[in-house]
């Protein structure tokens, strides 16, 4: 019999500094599995409770007491337990804190402890994690949303949205995909440092530049591209995060809060039909294919309006919105809101819950995205979890910076290990 041996929970730091919860799950065969939990800046109030000590240690940001909740709440009740039953230990820990948002034990220690289990498992029977968790089906490499530029929450640019990235569908391999990626992201910065404009980089790799507007981060987006001797739309496309519920006050989407308004005639505060229009403009003058959290989390007028204007033609993505959550999906397939969800499985909580959202979405002919947070670490679980469930695209930051590129690192191992069985999905979004 395969079974826990061991739990050992510690605080670790993850890519901005701060404190996060590191698990190590260990067999009686002495085998180790080890898991470390991302943080987000930008959250959506519905995601579970991610525990913090709030003390004057770390400036409260200190992890501690869900490292104590591993080791002295979970651990005595995982211990024994057989390590090849996911859905039993899942269920038990969910049982173990008894809150809908994980308050009480912590959504940090409890995915810690609930992916540290996959991947011991996983090394027991000596197989990738990604067949492991999908079986011998999981063969698709995904498109990466390759981060170009930083803005919102993840940089002190001046730019309201928070991320704009690069999509390179017509890649025909994932190796080639990254390669695209690369020469795009270096001519950018060659093009900012003859203009004269930082280089410095993001939380999540993206330059943090000070633009004058939007239109301005995209037009130097396209200039690269073109300069990369790529062709817009059927090679690279352009995706979106707004992360509109940051700059959502009194019904108003405010642009004025990062952003240098230009001569005072664009208007600063725009109403939720205005803040879509503008949206539907960019999508038609740029090779725009993805938006995600276009509209405030709870601004589901704002989001009807967004989805009857575009979602035949792009993708709408609810991060924020859905919190990889099934009864927030839910709501959206009946209300028809969006056609694609962000999933972070720290937004939710366990591997468990992580896979019923998927599959709810993949039911539904929602796209699903695999997510990483701006707030991460060296671990590329959702590496393997993008191809366990053959899942299209996979958001995990640029191409420099070692807690983003570990999860392209992996999916280069994966593809080569796959072999001629693997299939890259660019084709999927074009």
């Amino acid at each position: 019999m395969r079974k826990i041996k061991n739990i050992k929970a510690r605080q670790i730091l993850d890519s901005r500094g701060n404190p996060t919860v590191e698990v190590d799950v260990i067999t009686n065969n002495n085998i180790l599995g080890r898991a470390s939990v991302p943080s987000g800046a930008s959250k959506g109030e519905n995601e579970a409770i991610e525990l913090r000590d709030g003390n004057i240690e770390f400036l409260g940001n200190g992890v501690l007491k869900a490292v104590h909740n591993v080791n002295n709440i979970i651990a005595p009740e995982l211990i024994g337990k057989s390590i090849m039953d996911q859905l039993y230990i899942d269920k038990l820990i969910l049982n173990l804190d008894g809150t809908k948002n994980k308050r009480r034990l912590g959504s940090n220690a409890i995915l810690g402890v609930s992916l540290a289990v996959t991947k011991a498992a996983s090394k027991e029977l000596n197989i990738p994690i990604y067949k492991y968790i999908g079986g011998i089906y999981a063969h698709l490499l995904p498109v990466p949303l390759i981060n170009i530029i930083n803005g919102g929450k993840h940089s002190d640019s001046s730019i309201v949205f928070q991320e704009f990235m690069i999509v390179p569908v017509g890649a025909n391999t994932f190796f080639e995909a990254i390669q695209m990626g690369y020469k795009v992201y270096y001519k950018l910065k060659e093009i900012l440092s003859k203009k004269g404009l930082s280089t410095n980089i993001g939380d999540e790799g993206g330059f943090s530049s000070n633009f004058n507007n939007i239109e301005d981060v995209l037009d130097n987006i396209l200039e690269s591209i073109h300069l990369s001797g790529y062709e817009p739309y059927d090679q690279i496309g352009i995706a979106l995060d707004c992360a509109a519920s940051e700059f959502y006050k009194k019904e108003k989407y405010n642009y004025s809060k990062f952003e240098k308004i230009q001569n005072n005639k664009e208007k600063i505060k725009k109403s939720r039909k205005e803040h879509v229009n503008y949206l539907s403009f960019l999508t038609k003058r740029y090779p725009i294919i993805s938006i995600e959290d276009g509209m405030d989390q709870n601004d589901w007028d704002g989001w009807k309006l967004l989805t009857n204007e575009l979602g035949k033609e792009i993708q709408l993505v609810g991060d924020d919105l859905f919190v990889t959550q099934v009864d927030k999906l839910n709501k959206g397939i009946k209300e028809k809101i969006a056609n694609s969800i962000l999933i972070k499985v720290n937004q939710v909580g366990t591997l468990t819950e992580t896979i019923e959202t998927i599959s709810l979405a993949k039911k539904n002919k929602y796209n699903n995205i695999i997510s990483h947070r701006s707030g991460d670490t060296e671990d590329s679980f959702i590496a393997d979890l993008s191809v366990a469930f053959n899942i299209e695209q996979i958001k995990t930051g640029s191409v420099c910076r070692s807690e983003r590129t570990s999860k392209y690192n992996q999916l280069l191992r994966i593809e080569e290990l796959l072999g001629k069985n693997s299939y890259y999905s660019g084709l999927f979004l074009k």
